[in-house]
């Protein structure tokens, strides 16, 4: 809406406004006009807080306040959201036939709290409404949608990450990715690639590595590094992890997390060793990890433990002989170069059937003939 149609706007409702009210709407398009975001703020408080304004405030809130709505304070502007949703005659929801309703219209009252920084209360709310979800046979995306963002927004706020990412998938899951801005969806890959970083129980990206959202870091000239450091994490790339570590310091969240960051590489490190030998050659000793982690001697059962009690291999360790058994390894999602290592594998393995039956038909000749 141009500016011309506001003051249209403006004009029509001071016609209809009580008249003690008038003066007040002359004063919006003067702040309006002037960008006096402060004073405009106050003004349209002090209005919807005249019980005369009631039949205007969701036209105002819709065509006028959404306009300027990032630009104001943000408890003032959920203050006036409130007034205005007041005016709105909704027939009751919580009946056996309108639960899904009912869950909408509990995870927006939930949002409001966490707008108002009331965390616990918007938890009992999404505690609820999950609990009615969870009693459905099937119910409409939109309505997952609004309960998935609105739970990772409370996790986020709680900095669990794991939960926060779990969630914020899932929300993306449920939604149409071209109904969200650049902005958008470029801040919601921000978010999820640090909280995957710094979560203590997340070590395999790959739902949010195969997701397009993340291209938009791609295409940012300040974030594309965080795409390329979580690709890095991926192959146990220790190289390029030294390369991008120093944008880490640009992150707080990142730089306040960087020994675990290190750690973490480290064990993506180990895991990748782990896969790029055959299943029947995963016998490593210690020294072979050291050389191929960089971590020194001293620490490498410690860190083969750590990879065995997060479930990322499995195996025993021979302390004494200074040997780890490793007998399987978490699958994750290949990059190019990976899948092409397995395909070396796989033609490997396939030289060595075919050498197998040769000799096998080589060796039972005479058998064969009988």
């Amino acid at each position: 809406m141009n500016a011309d149609s506001i003051s249209d706007f403006l004009a029509e409702q001071r016609d209809e406004a009580p008249e003690e009210l008038q003066p007040l709407i002359l004063n919006f398009e003067n702040y309006w006009e002037r960008k006096l975001w402060h004073q405009l703020t106050d003004a349209l408080v002090e209005f919807f807080n005249n019980d005369g304004s009631a039949p205007q405030r969701l036209a105002f809130y819709n065509v006028f306040i959404l306009k300027f709505a990032d630009k104001i304070n943000k408890l003032k502007l959920v203050m006036l959201a409130l007034k205005a949703a007041a005016q709105c005659k909704v027939r009751k929801v919580d009946t056996e036939d309108s639960q899904d309703a009912l869950v909408f219209a509990s995870v927006a009252v939930a949002r409001v709290k966490l707008s108002l920084n009331e965390l616990e209360d918007a938890k009992q709310d999404l505690d609820a409404a999950e609990k009615i979800l969870d009693s459905f046979d099937s119910v409409e995306a939109v309505v997952h949608a609004a309960f998935y963002d609105a739970s990772a927004n409370y996790y986020q706020r709680k900095m669990d990450f794991a939960n926060y990412y779990r969630t914020a998938l899932l929300y993306l899951a449920c939604i149409d990715l071209s109904t969200l801005s650049d902005e958008e969806r470029h801040r919601r890959a921000y978010y999820l690639s640090v909280a995957a970083l710094v979560s203590t129980s997340i070590y395999n990206f790959g739902e949010l590595l195969l997701h397009p959202i993340l291209d938009t870091l791609g295409r940012s000239e300040d974030d594309a590094w965080l795409r390329e450091l979580l690709f890095a994490y991926n192959r146990g790339d220790l190289a390029a992890y030294d390369v991008l570590s120093d944008n880490i310091a640009s992150n707080k969240l990142l730089n306040d997390n960087s020994d675990s960051l290190r750690q973490k590489i480290y064990l993506a490190a180990l895991t990748e060793a782990v896969f790029r030998r055959p299943p029947h050659d995963r016998t490593m000793t210690f020294a072979t990890i050291s050389q191929e982690t960089k971590v020194q001697p001293q620490e490498i059962e410690h860190l083969v433990m750590k990879a065995l009690s997060l479930g990322l291999l499995r195996g025993t360790i021979d302390q004494v002989g200074q040997i780890a058994h490793i007998t399987w390894v978490q699958p994750k999602v290949l990059d190019m170069k990976q899948i092409e290592s397995m395909r070396h594998r796989l033609l490997e393995w396939d030289s060595n059937v075919n050498q197998l039956g040769n000799w096998i038909e080589t060796a039972g000749h005479d058998v064969w003939a009988a």
